[in-house]
Order: C-alpha cells, then structure tokens, then sequence
C-alpha cells in the first residue's frame, strides 16, 4: 500500500486504515480485511435515508479484491455498486470502527463529507432479510421511472419481498411490450392487452391499466397502489401485480397486471348469465366470498367493489382495483373533503352520506353484486344514476328481481344490503353459509336451498319476461342513457338517514316489495 498518496486528515483514521492494510498479506483476504480511504467524489446519487439515519450512495469504482501485478494496481470489482454511508463518532473512532469490521457487513472504508467534515464509514448494505447484499438495492442505479415517488414504491415492494420475487414488483420499459391492443375505458383511464417480453414466461399476455393525468401522480395514490401490491401472494383471489410502466407519449403512468381472459364480471355475465345455473352462480359467489374475506382478513377494505373490477378467467374470478378509489392525480385537500369516488349502484347508504368506509360497506357492494349474478342484470340498470337515486336509496330503495329467487339466498342478499351496517354479516360468515349450501348437501338448510331452487326454476321456465330476453349472444336488455357503471366523484348533499323499507324482512319474494315508493 503506498500511504503518501492519501491521507483522511485525521491521524487516528489514517493510522487505522494503515493497520488494516499492513495486517491483511494473503490476496484473498483484501475485500474482506483491508480498508481503503475513499474520496467523497468518488461517490454518486448521495440520499440520506430518514427511516434508519444513513446515507445511500453509489460507490463509482466499487472495493478492491486483487493487485494487479503486471499494472502495479489494485483490480476492483462491481462498479457504481451501491453502498451505506454511516457517519462515525470522532470521540470513540477505534471502537466503533471495530465493531463493524467485526459485524456482518461488508466494511470499504472511509470518507468525509468536505461540507459537513463528517467521516463516514462506507458499508455493504447488509439487510436482515437477505443476510448478505441486497441484489435489489445494487441494481437501483440501473433504472428510474423519472418519479421519485414511483421509485421509492417500487424499490419498497423489492426489499420487502426479497427472495420471494413473486411479491417484488419492477419497473418495466414501455418499450418491452407490444402488440399493445385496446380492450375498455374505465374510471381510472384505459386498459389495453399486451404482450410483454420479459414477463413470467417469455411473450406473456397481461393487461395494461392506465391512470388518467397520472404524470402528476401524488405520493397519497401511490400510497393506494401499495395496497395491491400487498396482496400479490393471494394470487388465488386478488389480480396479480407485476410493476408499473409508462407511455412515452402520455406520459401516463401504466400497471401491468395479470390478464384475466374472461373480461369483467359485467361482461363475462352479458355473455354468459343464460348459460349459468344454480350451482354456477353460487360457487362464482363463494370465490368472490373467499376473496373478500382475505381483503377484511388482513385489515383491509376495497372500497370500490363493483362488477366491472371483479375479473374472470377460466379457472378464476379475481378482485381488482384494490385500493384505487380516487384519480391519480387527487388533490390531498379535496380529499380531504371526503368526496366520494365509486360506482353509485353499488356504494352503501352510508357512505353516500360521507361516513368512513368500513368492511360492512364492502359487504354492501358484495350484495349489490350477489343480485347481478343472480339475476344478469346490472344494478338500476334502466333509471338515472343521478341524485335522486341517491335519495331513494337512503330511504331504503333496493334493486328488484325480474325472476324467481329462493327465499334463502334472498334473506342472505337482504343482509348484505340493510340499511345498518352493524346488521350486515362479516365475510366469513357469508363465505361459511355458501360454502355449506355447495358442499353439505345433508344439511337441512342445504335440502331446503335446493327445494326452493327447484321451485324457482320450475316458476321461471313457465313465466315470460318483458325486461330481458336471452339470446344465443347472451342477455340482451336496455341499459337508461344515464346509469353509469364507471368510477367517478360524487357529491351529495343533505341526504337523508339510511333506513330500511317499512317491509324490508316482512315479505320474503324479493329484495323490496313492488309499492315501494322510495319516499315512505
């Protein structure tokens, strides 16, 4: 080691690092054993992290490892790798030194910050996680969204999930997918399929969901999308997240999630609701139950369930949007105001009235769409999704079946959609009850489902009906110029207290009854 071409400044710094050097003779042992002086230029992209008080960097020239005999120098290995800065305390320098050469990270060297004149030890980032160096953290530097807070969110996700990669999402080029097709418009912007070159398996299919003016996108909404992506080991249930892109000519950011074959609930049951029987419809039910129950189970809430976010596949109906239940480009103060974001047919009475969300709300939306599947048809299909439906449904106004439903399954939607959310049932319970009508037939509650089932079936095929019609296409049925079943911000006022229809658990054929009005 030549000492006369550097010094820290400080004696006892440079005399530790000579000692260092002149202990460690055997060439395998410099990377672990000897410790360099590092000029602070010889560090890049300098961030002090708040969370654990040190400073991240990118070390340019990375540590040495072996002398280059023939070139009289040191050779060095993994450059612009990334590193720990942690500032040291000048009044016990030796001892603080030592206890991280000492400890399981890999120990450089030192450098000064020449604004602050603090040294600072230069580490291996070391995680608990990983017991070694974190291959996420080293790779930071090859890319960025050109957002700090999509990049922070990305890097999070990675050095949570570490060696369980199917958790880690990515940022993925624009220029990695294509056959990009468009497929629909939703509350939060377009969604297209494509074709992604690097994916799961090479030239995968996912789907592409844009966010609306996103290029502003605020830290509060990337704190939604944060609740997707901690769902991605529920595979089974939630739609798969895999990272977020951007188009270059927007400049609207993109996720990229799994491609659900079937389309949406909404879609899938235009197409196929003629096809579905009893059974069908319950276990497509008992899927939704199952992953609803996981959502509440881990303290979450969805917020804006509706059938245009529940998605179908050939073995699999999954819950999207998790989380997403405002424009990504939402004020922080308009949200605090409390706005409401969502699908009117399907938000619960309280809500409409400003109260926080709840599991129960959700509950409410489930019953919303435990009608859908039952009858095909989409929530007030055929009148205004304006004001006063808001009203009427304060005052206890519910969707009406055009055909005949068995009584249990009734009284199981009726408590879903009580205007008390404190009379709503938990997930679970409705998960158990579904469960037990599908697979206990013994049960005496299970006989008597599929009596009324047979009763209903026999009434429905002898009745006509003048609101729908099936066709070899699928349900064909006129859907008012104004229902609306896209997300968007609503702002009621002065609505009046949710209460039940006077006759809401007295009769027993529907949801409500024909007379109601809305108004008594």
């Amino acid at each position: 080691m030549q000492y006369d071409n550097w010094t820290s400044g400080n004696d006892d710094i440079d005399e530790f690092i000579q000692d260092t050097q002149l202990s460690t003779h055997d060439k395998y042992e410099v990377s672990k054993k000897a410790l360099e002086w590092i000029p602070y230029n010889r560090l890049c992209n300098i961030k002090y992290n708040e969370k654990i008080g040190v400073f991240r960097a990118n070390w340019i020239d990375g540590y040495i490892y072996n002398w280059d005999i023939y070139n009289q120098n040191w050779e060095r290995y993994d450059q612009n790798m990334f590193v720990t800065l942690k500032r040291i305390n000048l009044n016990n320098i030796k001892l603080e030194v030592t206890n991280k050469i000492n400890g399981n990270y890999e120990f450089y060297g030192i450098t000064q910050d020449p604004k602050t004149k603090n040294y600072m030890m230069i580490l291996s980032d070391l995680c608990e996680k990983c017991d070694g160096i974190c291959e996420f953290h080293k790779k930071f530097i090859n890319w960025t969204s050109g957002n700090n807070n999509i990049d922070k969110f990305i890097q999070d996700t990675q050095l949570l999930a570490h060696y369980d990669l199917g958790e880690a999402l990515e940022w993925i080029p624009y220029d990695r997918f294509y056959d990009i097709k468009y497929i629909a418009k939703g509350g939060y912007g377009k969604v297209y399929k494509a074709i992604w070159n690097d994916g799961k398996y090479r030239n995968m299919l996912v789907a592409l969901k844009s966010l609306n003016n996103s290029r502003n996108i605020t830290l509060e909404f990337m704190n939604e999308i944060a609740l997707h992506s901690r769902f991605n080991n529920f595979k089974n249930f939630i739609i798969k997240f895999y990272g977020i892109t951007q188009n270059p000519e927007t400049k609207d950011y993109i996720m990229v999630l799994n491609y659900a074959e079937g389309g949406s609930l909404r879609n899938y049951l235009d197409t196929n609701h003629n096809e579905l029987n009893w059974n069908s419809k319950l276990n497509h039910l008992l899927g939704l139950a199952c992953g609803l129950d996981c959502i509440h189970k881990n303290e979450f809430i969805h917020r804006d369930l509706h059938s245009g976010n529940i998605l179908i596949s050939l073995f699999n109906m999954w819950i999207a949007d998790m989380g997403l239940c405002k424009p990504a480009d939402c004020n922080p103060l308009e949200s605090a105001k409390n706005n409401i974001y969502g699908v009117l047919s399907y938000i619960a009475p309280e809500i409409l009235r400003r109260q926080n969300y709840t599991k129960a709300s959700d509950i409410y939306s489930f019953g919303i769409i435990m009608y859908e599947i039952i009858s095909g048809l989409p929530p007030y299909h055929d009148i205004s999704h304006d004001e006063n439906l808001a009203i009427k449904i304060c005052k206890g106004f519910r969707p009406r079946f055009n055909i005949k439903v068995p009584q249990l399954i009734i009284y199981l939607i009726k408590r879903c959609l009580d205007a008390d959310p404190l009379n709503r049932p938990q997930a679970e319970e409705i998960y158990d009850i579904l469960h037990e009508w599908i697979n206990k037939k013994s049960k005496s509650q299970t006989v008597e489902l599929q009596k009324q089932i047979k009763e209903a079936e026999e009434i429905n095929k002898n009745s006509s009906n003048d609101i729908i019609s099936l066709t070899n296409l699928g349900m064909s049925y006129e859907t008012h110029s104004e229902a609306i079943y896209t997300s968007r911000i609503l702002n009621f006022n002065n609505l009046p207290e949710p209460k039940n229809s006077d006759d809401y658990y007295k009769q027993t054929d529907n949801i409500i009854s024909g007379e109601f009005s809305g108004i008594n």
